[in-house]
């Protein structure tokens, strides 16, 4: 069997398995709302295991849940998710305290 060219928009299987890592914010944002997997997951309409896949970074979301826990948390979507990792918000919070 030849082998297919890739043209613009076809990825080869290997760049099909390799994934991107996709960085998120969900299990400091449930914190912070003292929310329960379960309680997140019941208000974007997704299994609470799908919560925990995503938290730990096994799991992207779609598009569509992106937007769903966007719209929850009335952030940004890339508030929440980034292909860099975010920086610690202590971090973020002494240096803008050294900048005073």
């Amino acid at each position: 069997m030849p082998r297919r060219e890739n043209r613009v928009g076809d990825a080869t299987s290997k760049e099909r398995d390799s994934k991107t890592t996709i960085y998120n914010r969900l299990r400091v944002l449930r914190a912070e709302r003292e929310l329960s997997r379960k309680d997140l997951a019941d208000a974007v309409g997704v299994n609470p295991q799908t919560i925990g896949y995503l938290e730990r970074g096994d799991y992207h979301p779609s598009l569509e849940l992106a937007f769903r826990l966007s719209e929850y948390f009335g952030l940004p979507i890339e508030a929440m998710f980034s292909p860099e990792p975010f920086q610690p918000l202590s971090e973020t919070l002494a240096s803008k305290n050294s900048r005073r």
